[in-house]
């Protein structure tokens, strides 16, 4: 696979991303169709199109506060948007032109990339193949719970039983993942979110 490239469960108008929250804030969004309170709206929420990676970060939906696992589709429209207004959260020499440069950028940007290891189904890292992660902050939160949003799926017992699938065969487990496929953008976003050259672009 390519080191820095988005795959994602998506189709011709929407892309799926990963969250986990407490049932007392993710059952109130299941039953509006997009997040209501007690969601934060003040504070940075990371989105994530992995499915795996969102299975580490939540320990298979068993840490404390993100018991359950919502898989959020959202207009692609909204989420290229997000990518549009986005920084790097680390600066990298060789992609920024200074680290002051860097520095306001990512404070005026209302949206931070992170590109960390994807994970197998054994949840281990595969450091040459990283899986971006996307924090919406302030304006990109607001555009996100209001206009984004299409639907929410609670996929706890989905990733639950996958994981004890793979303690038997790992094969069969992988067989059961969602069918992430790499994402079509631009040449434009993929420079500015530092994407892999390699990854398929929109005409």
């Amino acid at each position: 696979m390519v080191f820095r490239q988005i795959r994602a469960l998506y189709d011709d108008e929407t892309i799926a991303v990963y969250q986990a929250y407490p049932p007392e804030i993710a059952e109130p969004a299941l039953a509006a169709g997009t997040f209501v309170e007690p969601f934060g709206m003040s504070r940075m929420t990371w989105i994530k199109p992995s499915f795996l990676w969102m299975a580490y970060r939540s320990g298979w939906g068993t840490k404390p506060g993100q018991t359950r696992v919502l898989r959020v589709h959202l207009t692609r429209a909204g989420f290229e948007w997000a990518l549009a207004h986005a920084a790097l959260s680390h600066y990298e020499a060789g992609f920024h032109e200074s680290e002051d440069a860097w520095r306001k950028a990512m404070e005026s940007a209302p949206v931070r990339i992170q590109w960390d290891p994807e994970q197998t189904v054994k949840l281990t890292p595969t450091p040459e193949v990283r899986s971006i992660q996307v924090g919406l902050s302030g304006d990109a939160v607001r555009r996100y719970v209001g206009e984004w949003i299409t639907g929410l799926e609670d996929v706890t017992a989905e990733m639950q039983r996958i994981r004890d699938l793979a303690q038997e065969s790992p094969e069969a487990a992988e067989a059961e993942l969602p069918r992430e496929r790499p994402y079509p953008i631009t040449d434009e976003l993929a420079a500015r979110i530092a994407a892999t050259a390699e990854a398929p672009t929109q005409p």
